[in-house]
Formats: C-alpha cells, structure tokens, sequence
C-alpha cells in the first residue's frame, strides 16, 4: 500500500484500522496469558495439591514402618499381644499411605512412581524375612523363640527399607522444586505479559493522540480561524483545510457557502437600504396614523363636551315653549315644538352614547378579576323598570375573568337591554346568558326569543350609528351593539351574531381565560343561577 492511499484514508478509517491492529495484538498477549495463567495454575497445583501432600504421605509412610518394626520386637520381648498393636495399625497405615500416594501420581512421574515400587518390594521383603517369621516362631515357640529370631536376623532388609523411603522423598522432593520453579517463571512471564499489554495501549493511546491533533485538532482550530475572518468581513478569503479527508470536504462545502454569501450580499445590502426606507416610510405613516386617531379621539371628546352645553340650553327652552305656549299657538305650531324638542332629545342621546364610546379604552380603571356571576344581578338592578313583570332572564355557568366591571356591566346590560327592546308583541320576552370553556378563552352566549336579525344585516348591527329599523318604531341611537364590540374588543376578545338559530336573537362573545387558571379539564363549574325575572337593556 502506497503513502499516497494512506494519505487519502478517512479520519474514521485511520481510527478503526488502528483500533484492529491494538485490538489483534492484545487478543494475541491475552490468549498468550490465558495459556500462561493456565500452566501456572497447574504448576502451583502440583506444588500445593501433589508434591507436599505427598512427601508429608511420605513421612508417614516412614512412620509406620518404623511403628510396625517396634510392635514386632514389643511383642517379642513381652509376649504380649497388647504390644503388637502398633504393628498391625502400621500395616493398616501402610495400606492406606501406598494407596494415597499411588492416587497423587501423573503418568509422567516415573521416577517417583519407581521409587515407591522400590519401597514396596523392600516392605515385602522386611515382612517375608523378618517381621512373618519372628511373629510366626512366638506363635508356635513363645517369646524366647521370637527374641532369638530377632537376634539371629540382620536389620540390612528395614534399613534398605528406610533408605528405598528416603530416596522415594528425593524424588517427590525434585517434583516440588521443578513445579514450583516453573510457576515462579510462568508469574514472571505473566507480569512481562501485563508490562507488554500496558506499553501497547500507551503507545495506541499516543499514536491515536497524535492522529487526533494532526487531522483533527488543528486543522479545526485552522479552519475555525478562517472562518472567523470571514465572519469579521473577509468575503472574499478562500477556506482550505490541511486535515483528514472529512475536513477537507467541509472546508470545500464552507467555502462554497461563503461563495454564496459573497454572492448575494450586494442584493442583501441593495434590499436591506430599501427595506430601511420602507421601514422609515412606515414608521411615518404609524405616527401620523396614532396622531390621526388620537385627533380623532380628542375630537369626538371634546366635541361632546362642546356641544352638550348649547344643546342643553335648546333642549330647555324648546321644552319651556312647550310647556308654556301649548295650545296657544296652532296645532302646525305645536307639532314643530314637539319635533324641535324631540331632535334635542334624540341629539343629547347620541352625545352621550357617542361621549361613552370614546371613552372605552381610553379612560381606564384598571383590569381586576369580575365575577359575571355577580355581575349579571347589577345589571337586572338597572333594567328592572324596563323588563316588567313578564320578562324572564337566566344565567348560568359564569366564569370570573379579568376585566374592568363597568365595562362589562354595560356589555351585558346593552346586550340585554335590546333583547327586552326587540321582543315580539303579546310574547313574554325570555333571555339566557351561558357561558363554556374553549381553550384559552369563555365563550359566553346571550340568546332571546324576540323578533331576530336577518342574516343579510349580520355585519351591520354592529357598525357605530348603524339602525334596522326606523326610529318611530324602536327608540335608540343604534351605537348599544357598537359600544359592545369595542368593549369585547379591548378585553381581548371577538363578537359574532350566530346565524342558526331558529327564533329570536343569538350572540356570541369571547373573554380570555384568567392567567393560571389551569386546563380545560380542571375548569372548576360555576354553580347555575337560580332563574329570575328580570330586566335586560
């Protein structure tokens, strides 16, 4: 593989070849100390659970034999068969001793297991030339027959038993020392093992650390710089990168952006200066507007106030030659003082309708929390000489919200007070107010069964001065449902006549929900009004 190749490998395929190649060289030292761990276990156990048990079996072997050879000359001296007890619990430890150590043998330990047949063929031979016949010669002769068996023979055949024993020691003695030889080189090699893996991931750990700061590092802190020149103006600063491949490709791509924005920056500037005298136009025509409104305002005030004073002085003295001079004059005479005082009336009406619109939202008290359910009983207070004893108003479900309560006692009692003026002749006239959550706001219902509104006028009835019918017929200024849309309005509100409905008039309006009243479905209910007669204007 070239050096070129190399030098187009991605950051990520540099990373994980060299994570493999660590990651192969560690499986390689791991297998290599498992196989380690596993010899040294085996040593150790030959150490601890083969070569000590058997030279301690060993010694005990030794033991017996010596306790067999006192037994035999105790009982040949005493005659007592009491005496001969360490002999035959010898010969059982004998037994057991040979039968233990043949278990702890590996077929490879030759020289151990040769020496033991060497020690059993000396045992034979102490107990066939020795040990039988002086037992033997008591039995039949006494014990002075056993001593001068005993006198008569040789002790070479028990001391080449001892040293058969000694040498069978020997030889348990050399596997010890080679096991545990062995397991002191098989931990030095373990710790060469663990020193070996360790210098390996110092050395992956650096070399990664290197790679890092050579295609990563760097080049970002050299490719962020680049584009913080151009950030600070530098449009025209062409952005490279040095580093791996995937840093490479983003300079390419941060370049082609910055070529895009060098692009269209002389349209952005040309449209920013138009979009800055457009703004400033803008700006002109708002102020002259809220100067415009605020004339307006200031206009329609002072104009009620202006013209209250010589009206009410017209009022008076058209209502005075009335009074004084009626039937005097005429009966034309008459009829023109009549029309002159009801045009003074119907003037002061509209003043003071026209002076309370102005007012709203203007003059202002302040929004507080209102109970609709307490206000609705205020609002039958002031209707009550116009609903009569017949009229019947209901209410239910109403909310408490934010507002200001005399604009809402007049919202309602507009609203009220022209379903008792609207109503049907010889029908007792009946309203209901109601009121449900949707969403962030209360959508409040007043509803009647008077004469309705056709859905031709629907988005007339509520334009300022706006009639339906000729003022013979009905009394008023036709300004009530304007002062209640402006009302709903700067509640934050909206207002709509609801067109199916089958008799009489339906209206709807909205109010906000008070700020952290909850959700809709922790809307507490608002016990229902007891049904009362009352008066609604």
């Amino acid at each position: 593989m070239s050096l070129t190749s190399l030098r187009t490998w991605t950051l990520r395929r540099r990373v994980v070849a060299l994570c493999i190649a660590v990651g192969l060289l560690l499986s390689g030292l791991a297998v290599l100390a498992a196989i380690t761990a596993a010899e040294n276990n085996r040593q150790l156990d030959d150490v601890l659970n083969r070569a000590s048990p058997m030279r301690a079996a060993g010694e005990a072997l030794n033991t017996a034999y010596v306790d067999q050879e006192t037994g035999v000359r105790g009982y040949a001296i005493t005659g007592n068969r009491d005496n001969l007890e360490p002999y035959t619990t010898g010969v059982a430890d004998e037994k057991r001793l040979i039968g233990l150590l043949e278990g702890y043998l590996h077929p490879d330990d030759t020289a151990i297991r040769q020496s033991l047949q060497v020690v059993q063929q000396r045992a034979a031979e102490w107990h066939s030339q020795v040990a039988t016949p002086v037992l033997q010669a008591i039995e039949s002769g006494g014990p002075e027959a056993g001593q001068e068996k005993i006198n008569a023979a040789s002790t070479t055949q028990f001391d080449e038993l001892r040293t058969a024993i000694a040498a069978m020691q020997d030889d348990i003695q050399v596997l010890r020392t080679r096991s545990a030889d062995a397991a002191k080189d098989s931990s030095q090699n373990m710790v060469a093992i663990q020193i070996a893996a360790a210098a390996i991931i110092i050395l992956a750990g650096a070399a990664l650390l290197l790679l890092l700061d050579r295609l990563v590092t760097k080049p970002v802190v050299e490719l962020a710089g680049q584009v913080r020149q151009v950030a600070d103006g530098a449009y025209d600063h062409h952005i490279t990168s040095t580093g791996s491949p995937e840093l490479a490709s983003l300079a390419e791509d941060v370049d082609g952006m910055r070529q895009k924005i060098a692009a269209e920056l002389a349209e952005v500037r040309e449209a920013r200066s138009q979009i800055e005298w457009i703004n400033d136009q803008l700006k002109i025509q708002a102020e002259e507007l809220t100067r415009s409104n605020r004339d307006l305002e200031q206009f329609a005030y002072v104009a009620s106030h202006d013209l209250q004073e010589p009206l009410r002085k017209v009022a008076s003295f058209c209502q005075l030659l009335q009074r004084r001079y009626a039937g005097q004059l005429d009966e034309r005479a008459d009829q023109y003082i009549a029309f002159a005082v009801d045009g003074a009336q119907r003037m002061q009406r509209l003043i003071n309708d026209l002076l309370a619109f102005s007012r709203i939202g203007r003059l202002t008290a302040g929004f507080t929390d209102v109970d609709l359910g307490r206000v609705l009983p205020e609002v039958k207070s002031q209707l009550e000489a116009r609903a009569g004893e017949d009229a019947e108003i209901t209410w239910t479900d109403l909310p408490t919200v934010e507002g200001e309560e005399p604009l809402l006692t007049t919202l309602f009692v507009n609203l009220i007070g022209n379903s008792l003026k609207f109503r049907r002749p010889d029908v007792p006239p009946v309203v209901r107010v109601s009121a449900e959550r949707d969403g962030k706001e209360w959508r409040i219902n007043v509803r009647d069964n008077g004469i309705g509104i056709e859905a031709e006028f629907a988005d007339k009835v509520f334009v300022i001065f706006q009639r339906l019918h000729a003022r013979d017929a009905y009394e008023g200024t036709g300004i009530g449902l304007a002062i209640v849309k402006k009302i709903v309005e700067y509640h934050g509100g909206r207002i709509w006549l609801d067109l199916d409905v089958e008799e009489g008039t339906s209206i709807y309006f909205t109010l906000p929900v008070l700020p952290g009243f909850g959700d809709e479905d922790d809307a507490p209910e608002v016990p229902a009004q007891e049904t009362r007669k009352e008066v609604t204007a």
